[in-house]
């Protein structure tokens, strides 16, 4: 087990090995891994809320977006796009620690793949598939929050109408499994670095059985989102309950 971690974290990317500031380097990588996963399970579960209609997602909306504190009971739109920056902040940090450990020559690549086929240990198969979904949302994920920060308005109509009408479900359905996968086997991960489960079969039945129920979830959202888009004309009027 040592020398699979070892090969995996270490020999990959030997610049990372022995350096003073690697143990900070992984604390630091793992608290911004368990604030994104984190975001990731309420984000997810605020979306859903579309599931039970337009006006319990609009009134989710106005709560996150501090609608007690308006006269008018509107939310304000700054707070989506103050929070989408901060987010972005995060995962950029993540990145960059998280790079420290990307094979970037052809030759560890190779390696990777040679080990890979050697051995069945699970763990290491499991941090493979994080290397190659953390990839995927190197370009993906920046694109949704500079999306959120460029244009925050949110709601039952103007979501569905970035979903359908502005295409943008392309980009959430290759998203959606990206980053479920990734943030599922990184909190597995991280629960079993720093040594907070002992037990990692039983861990990871609910890790595969979250990415199921997500997956599931996200995607009936944003099958919802599409029904809604495909009923509305353009331009799309912002949904209120009173309309």
């Amino acid at each position: 087990m040592n020398s699979a971690r070892t090969l995996t974290e270490h020999t990959l990317n030997p610049r990372t090995a022995g350096h003073p500031w690697s143990a900070r380097a992984d604390r630091l990588q793992s608290l911004t891994g368990l604030m994104l996963g984190g975001f990731l399970l309420l984000h997810m579960h605020f979306e859903s809320s579309i599931l039970l209609g337009k006006e319990v997602f609009y009134q989710v909306v106005q709560l996150l977006e501090g609608g007690m504190f308006s006269s008018t009971g509107h939310g304000f739109p700054w707070v989506t796009k103050a929070f989408s920056v901060l987010v972005l902040v995060v995962v950029c940090l993540h990145a960059a620690l998280a790079l420290r450990r990307f094979p970037t020559q052809l030759g560890q690549w190779r390696l990777l793949r040679s080990h890979l086929g050697s051995i069945a240990h699970k763990d290491t198969h499991a941090w493979f598939w994080q290397l190659i979904t953390g990839f995927v949302l190197f370009f993906l994920v920046p694109v949704h929050l500079f999306t959120m920060i460029l244009n925050p308005e949110i709601g039952p109509h103007l979501s569905a109408e970035r979903v359908f009408h502005n295409n943008a479900w392309v980009l959430y359905a290759l998203l959606l499994p990206a980053v479920v996968v990734h943030a599922m086997i990184g909190l597995y991960r991280v629960s079993v670095k720093w040594g907070w489960v002992v037990h990692r079969k039983p861990l990871r039945k609910v890790v595969k059985l979250l990415i199921v129920y997500l997956l599931c979830l996200g995607t009936s959202s944003l099958v919802a989102y599409m029904f809604i888009g495909s009923s509305l004309t353009l331009p799309v009027t912002p949904f209120s309950p009173a309309g």
